[in-house]
């Protein structure tokens, strides 16, 4: 089986909440010299991205959702050793959280998992972190390099984004952080609209974008 066909294994593992053939693949993917990094950009990562759609849509529901989400924390229980030994360090600190009034997690693990293999010291907030937490943990570490990255699958959950950068302005420490923020509804002209430095389309993407606006 030639690598490509391996990712698409992943990939459809992921959208069918298949756990056992998730680990299995997983497994498969490693013994045949596929990258930890690729196997989750190419192949996981792909398959997560369609099930955000698929909910996006009202064709799949939160019981699907969590299931999909199950396959991938379980196939990165084997990934992540693999990444940490390509590990960087001395990146600095990213605060991950999902944003107040969403309970989704589904990026935002692989967003932590993927940060923390790329040097980052991970401080997780964890899911439904209210505005004033994240702003209270950025407080804490002032002075140190630090970006905070926020993650909400709901457009309703993603409007309090610009809360947390009007809170952050208010505490006067804005120009202290970095901020990324990510998930379905997110886009550019809205990370530029509220003011924040960034945003990514998946994880690989935004452990490259979190190195580049910390340089």
């Amino acid at each position: 089986m030639g690598k490509q066909e391996i990712l698409d294994k992943l990939r459809d593992t992921i959208v069918k909440q298949d756990i056992n053939g998730c680990v299995a693949a997983t497994k498969e993917a490693l013994a045949a010299g596929v990258s930890a990094f690729d196997a989750i950009n190419d192949g996981l990562a792909v398959g997560m991205k369609i099930i955000g759609e698929k909910f996006e849509k009202a064709e799949i529901y939160l019981p699907q959702i969590m299931m999909s989400a199950k396959a991938m924390n379980a196939a990165m229980e084997i990934l992540t050793p693999e990444l940490i030994k390509e590990k960087k360090e001395g990146k600095g600190t990213a605060v991950t959280f999902v944003q107040e009034g969403d309970i989704h997690d589904i990026g935002h693990r692989l967003v932590s998992t993927m940060l923390g293999a790329s040097g980052f010291t991970i401080i997780d907030l964890g899911v439904d972190v209210p505005n004033e937490k994240v702003v209270e943990e950025a407080a804490k570490l002032k002075g140190k390099k630090v970006v905070l990255v926020g993650s909400a699958l709901m457009t309703t959950s993603m409007l309090g984004q610009k809360d947390v950068i009007t809170l952050l302005k208010e505490a006067g420490i804005r120009d202290d952080v970095k901020v990324m923020f990510g998930g379905a509804p997110v886009t550019k002209g809205w990370i530029k609209e509220i003011g924040a430095d960034a945003t990514a389309e998946n994880a690989a993407e935004a452990a490259r974008v979190a190195l580049d606006i910390m340089k």
